[in-house]
């Protein structure tokens, strides 16, 4: 099958995902409510802080408000198309992962549109947060036009670095079966490290977060030039460079684990 044909099947079986969520409305208008008001809550405290302080070592609130919407929208756009590499564990413990070696396709294929979400309530949060905090900047001349097509690439950039991220540390569970702890640390902690500005972190810390776990070029890095001109133009043409190693040798390192998997046998 050509490339084209790969899509084409993609495109089908999330329609099919889409139709199986979509029979309980009710469910999916909650638990789209319910995130959202989660997310927001998690910023408002952070900026209850900022607006009796002012400033976190010189990021102001619409900044910080800028950074959580660009790992936020980054996040919900991975997790949509792949959320089942997320949850890869309940495949290798329960033999699922053994329906999907049979198919005559390649499992990564398979397993992406298994449960495509629509993360309504993510998408709502992190775009209203966008719109606020770039709106905000550009009112006090901060900022212009220009950031909002760099804004984009940055969150498609970001969300191929953060699948990347999920892709290899569900490859880990090839050898250990049991993922979820680390992916407390690489996804789940990781990403709420960088909702805020790496700077404030000691310097091993922010260096962890920049090449070893790189969340740090989901938003940080494009934002220093995006929103404050530093390090250059070159920014976001290195970061699109590297979400593309970082896609390529996360997809490496997956083909080579799935030769590892040992059935469960159930």
């Amino acid at each position: 099958m050509n490339a084209k044909s790969w899509f084409s099947l993609y495109r089908l079986l999330i329609r099919t995902s889409i139709r199986s969520r979509m029979q309980y409305k009710f469910n999916f208008v909650l638990a789209s409510v319910l995130a959202a008001l989660i997310q927001i809550s998690e910023f408002l405290m952070v900026a209850i802080v900022l607006y009796k302080f002012g400033a976190i070592q010189g990021w102001s609130l619409y900044e910080i408000g800028y950074l959580f919407a660009v790992i936020t929208l980054s996040k919900t756009l991975y997790r949509t198309f792949a959320d089942e590499v997320h949850h890869l564990e309940k495949y290798l413990v329960g033999g699922e992962l053994d329906q999907l070696l049979t198919r005559p396709l390649p499992v990564l294929l398979t397993l992406m549109p298994q449960s495509f979400r629509i993360m309504l309530g993510e998408v709502l949060q992190g775009g209203f947060l966008l719109c606020w905090s770039l709106g905000a900047m550009m009112s006090r001349g901060q900022v212009n036009w220009v950031s909002v097509p760099l804004t984009l690439l940055a969150i498609c950039t970001g969300a191929v670095i953060m699948f990347s991220i999920g892709l290899a540390t569900a490859t880990i569970g090839f050898w250990t079966t049991r993922i979820t702890e680390l992916q407390n640390i690489t996804e789940d902690a990781a990403r709420t490290a960088a909702q805020y500005p790496l700077s404030l972190y000691p310097k091993w810390l922010s260096s962890l977060l920049l090449i070893v776990i790189p969340v740090g070029l989901v938003n940080y890095v494009p934002a220093l030039y995006i929103l404050r001109g530093e390090l250059g133009p070159w920014v976001p043409g290195v970061v699109a460079v590297a979400a593309g190693l970082c896609l390529y040798g996360s997809l490496r390192f997956w083909q080579f684990g799935i030769t590892k998997y040992q059935s469960t046998g159930s």
